[in-house]
């Protein structure tokens, strides 16, 4: 569970940084929904 919960934190973290870079909205929304989805397949699985 922790290696979850760091692997979340690790996404969340590289996506506000890439969210300072992008200039494009559509791919800040992106990156957001992938690493969601990353996230949620370890957690389920």
């Amino acid at each position: 569970m922790k290696r979850v919960a760091g692997f979340a934190l690790f996404c969340v973290a590289i996506g506000m940084v890439l969210a300072l870079i992008l200039p494009n909205m559509f791919v800040e929304v992106l990156c957001i929904m992938l690493c969601v989805l990353m996230g949620y397949s370890l957690f389920c699985c």
